[in-house]
């Protein structure tokens, strides 16, 4: 009857849970919220949710989508409401609209991540930056369940950069504060083979020698249609939200017309 889309968050330590984590985390949360759930037919049914590209475990997300079937209608704040207090502090809902239009993964097509690197100077790492972006090809290696794969890292950087200051994100809440800190920003087409931020951390070691001492905090910031023109990254959840006030604003123009 109903399809939800929901922005969810991984925050502090909860960024250390695997996405089969938080499955089953958040069907426990629809249980205790009472939501009306529709089900898969079948031997085993289960709740019709679909998932979008969801974030490697140890990752912070502030823009991590879902999408869920209901079998009776419900308002989507108020649902997203009674999710949030279902769930454990850092695994947030944060936003809700009702599904208007179709293809929610298909706008999930870059990310915007932000990585904290502990122990760099910003001086160093803005010298990688540039060895980065000024590099034609960037080769990197992951291990995978069919061995050693090497692939260019380098076309689905679509924007990265230093930057002086940052908010503190409480998923790096629990990051010491008393040492040398760089901080980069950087726009990732979602791409096959998909390129990591961990990938990206790797060509700036091959390509500007840039080791940081401790693992880097990372952070989703956004997910969404990259705008190839700006570099931006917008808003998946905007066309919903657009197509529920159309019909509001057309009566409102007839409404006028016919008064007039």
């Amino acid at each position: 009857m109903q399809r939800i889309r929901l922005r969810y968050t991984k925050r502090g330590r909860l960024r250390f849970t695997s996405h089969r984590d938080f499955q089953r985390a958040f069907e426990r949360a629809l249980r205790r919220a009472e939501v009306p759930m529709a089900y898969s037919a079948g031997f085993t049914p289960h709740p019709k949710v679909s998932y979008a590209n969801a974030a490697p475990t140890g990752t912070g997300s502030e823009a991590e989508y879902l999408e869920i079937a209901l079998t009776e209608a419900r308002d989507p704040q108020q649902l997203r409401a009674l999710l949030d207090e279902s769930l454990p502090a850092g695994l947030d809902v944060v936003d809700a609209v009702e599904a208007r239009t179709s293809g929610l993964a298909d706008r999930l097509t870059a990310s915007v991540w932000e990585l904290r690197l502990d122990g760099v100077e910003p001086a160093d790492a803005a010298r990688a930056v540039a060895a980065f972006q000024a590099a034609e090809t960037v080769e990197v290696q992951r291990m995978t369940k069919n061995g050693v794969r090497t692939f260019d890292a380098r076309p689905a950087v679509a924007h990265l950069e230093s930057v002086q200051h940052s908010e503190t994100h409480s998923s790096q809440a629990d990051r010491p504060t008393d040492r040398p800190c760089a901080i980069l920003r950087l726009v990732v087409r979602h791409v096959t083979p998909a390129v990591r931020p961990d990938d990206v951390l790797s060509g700036l070691r091959a390509v500007a020698d840039l080791a940081p001492p401790v693992p880097a905090a990372v952070t989703r910031l956004a997910q969404g249609l990259l705008d190839e023109e700006t570099g931006t990254v917008t808003d998946p959840l905007a066309p919903d939200r657009e197509a529920a006030t159309a019909p509001t604003e057309a009566g409102t123009a007839a409404t006028a017309t016919a008064s007039a």
